[in-house]
């Protein structure tokens, strides 16, 4: 694979957190798996720079990185996919511009789609993981594909939302179950959608309380499905039986279909405290405002990765 001068310097690590990137994108480490069982990635070929890298593109007005992760690789692979693992960011000086660009990367598995060559790429390739390493032609791709290789590429994504905000507490009248979204709230939540959708969503989960329902009930109107209640997962169910409850979220977690589980905030840390410290995993930090996200993924019932979107719905991971 070609590696000159121009191309490599295009792609320098950059590690002075002090400096903000103003460039924001989003790309995936796009695979699948042959009959074989073999699995393979994707790399792409852009004719303006004669390189083969991994599919990425920038930011549009108003999107999330994960949005952007899909629909870039889409429009520079033919694929739709759903998203999986966060796989981690780079951030790089763009040539010839004082500016400073981040890509965050996410494990991206096809769901349908063909490549067609386009004015970006031109062509692409599918390499088995013990080859693809050489084939890419940047030391940051390759950081993010070793990210990838580190666990299991086949896993179950289980999304898991605090509700978005709902105002105050002592300003409603009502019973507190009955307490609604307030107008930041349901924006919120149809930002959310989105999102959740990215990852392949495709089934709604709530605990009762009204604010829970309304923050995944945009969601289950683009899909067309219902909102399954889930008492074991609020406040009060978990309160009185939180095994309980942890063995309900384990089962949700199905390698056939992407689940959705809103809740609330004196259930998801505990909760996902327990069952990381049951499959020894440590837990990034986060500190779980209204509206954030958790995307888990577990292979044969162990919770092997959790990641944290923050309540921007950008990842948690500085």
């Amino acid at each position: 694979m070609s590696r000159s001068g121009a191309q490599a310097s295009e792609h320098i690590w950059f590690s002075d957190r002090r400096v903000t990137p103003n460039v924001l994108a989003a790309g995936g480490v796009v695979w699948r798996q042959r009959p074989d069982r073999t699995v393979e990635v994707a790399v792409v070929h852009r004719p303006k720079y004669d390189d083969w890298s991994l599919p990425k593109g920038k930011l549009v007005a108003g999107e999330t990185p994960m949005v952007a992760a899909v629909r870039e690789v889409r429009e520079e692979t033919g694929l739709s996919c759903r998203l999986g693992r966060y796989l981690g960011h780079v951030t790089y000086p763009v040539t010839g511009h004082r500016k400073l660009k981040r890509v965050d990367y996410w494990s991206a598995q096809p769901t349908g789609g063909q490549f067609a060559a386009n004015p970006e790429v031109d062509e692409l390739r599918w390499y088995p993981v013990d080859q693809v390493m050489d084939q890419l032609s940047y030391p940051m791709d390759r950081h993010i594909l070793r990210n990838f290789l580190r666990l299991p590429p086949e896993t179950a994504t289980l999304l898991v939302v605090r509700h978005a905000k709902a105002g105050r507490r002592n300003h409603f009248a009502g019973p507190d179950w009955q307490r609604p979204l307030d107008k930041a709230g349901r924006a919120r939540a149809e930002v959310l959608t989105a999102s959740l959708r990215a990852f392949g969503a495709a089934e709604v989960h709530s605990a009762p309380p009204l604010r829970c329902r309304q923050t995944v009930a945009p969601l289950a109107r683009e899909l067309g499905i219902g909102i399954v209640l889930e008492p074991q997962l609020s406040e009060t169910g978990y309160a009185e039986a939180p095994q309980a409850a942890l063995a309900r979220a384990r089962y949700l977690a199905s390698p056939d279909r992407v689940r959705v589980i809103c809740s609330q905030g004196k259930v998801i840390p505990d909760l996902l405290h327990r069952w990381a410290e049951n499959d020894g995993l440590t837990l990034p930090p986060a500190r779980n405002h209204k509206g954030s996200l958790w995307v888990l993924s577990i292979t044969n019932g162990r919770l092997m990765a959790a990641d944290h979107v923050d309540r921007a719905l950008h990842v948690d991971n500085d």
